[in-house]
């Protein structure tokens, strides 16, 4: 089982002004992507978008802790010796499969710590190489991002051409 996050970025990304107000009178755990989305760009990482991105990352963490759980379980019960070769390879690949899928998670899980620790020292929203805001809809297709959209696209190009 993978995680998703809540809404792609293309169903977010245009702002509603009619949402734009709802964050002053909603509690932050009712409030949705689009309204985050619909907010000023004044507003940009105050207490209620750091509270809902903080929320959406420990959901993220425990979907994630759920799923080792099931993976743990799942590996202890496929422990039946089967006689077919072709049934046995299908059922390592699968286990291979799953375990490499927790291994990106657990990478993942790294992240989030990250993000929520950055939350708490006011650095989160912000691109870690030019400072600029990362912006809400980034945020909410990849709420571990840590640099803009720009940041992120120099990086890729210079490890296109240069390797890693």
């Amino acid at each position: 089982m993978t995680t998703t996050i809540s809404a792609p970025l293309s169903l977010v990304a245009k702002r509603d002004p009619k949402l734009a107000n709802n964050w002053k009178t909603k509690p932050v755990e009712e409030l949705t992507d689009a309204e985050i989305v619909a907010m000023p760009d004044s507003e940009y990482m105050n207490d209620v978008q750091l509270a809902y991105f903080r929320l959406k990352l420990q959901k993220l963490k425990q979907d994630m802790h759920a799923n080792a759980g099931e993976t743990a379980e799942n590996l202890r019960e496929d422990t039946v010796v089967v006689p077919d070769p072709a049934d046995r390879a299908t059922i390592e690949e699968e286990h291979a499969l799953e375990l490499r899928t927790r291994d990106r998670e657990r990478k993942l899980l790294k992240k989030i710590e990250q993000s929520i620790a950055s939350i708490d020292s006011g650095e989160y929203g912000y691109c870690d190489e030019t400072g600029e805001p990362i912006g809400v809809p980034r945020l909410l297709a990849r709420p571990t991002a840590t640099l803009s959209l720009e940041a992120q696209q120099r990086r890729e190009l210079k490890q296109k051409m240069f390797g890693d």
